[in-house]
């Protein structure tokens, strides 16, 4: 068989580009803490945090799933012609 490995490859690629374009559709983003700063009083030690956003436009997860969609039947179209 031809090009085995490349197809392996090629396949997992595109499982994986359509599962991150799924939950980017489904969760539109994440969120997470940052430490900011520090702050010393006395023999206290008090950290101060603040939570970021960040946010998936629509577009990136559709893109996702269509060139993963793409890439996982090029393979079979090829194969067809062949």
């Amino acid at each position: 068989m031809k090009g085995g490995h490349e197809t392996g490859g090629l396949k997992t690629l595109a499982i994986v580009l359509i599962v991150i374009g799924v939950l980017a559709l489904a969760y539109g983003g994440f969120t997470y803490t940052r430490e900011t700063h520090h702050a010393t009083m006395g023999s206290m030690d008090l950290p101060f945090s603040e939570r970021q956003t960040v946010n998936f436009p629509l577009w990136t997860g559709v893109g996702a799933v269509a060139v993963g969609g793409v890439l996982l039947l090029t393979p079979m179209l090829r194969g067809r012609r062949e």
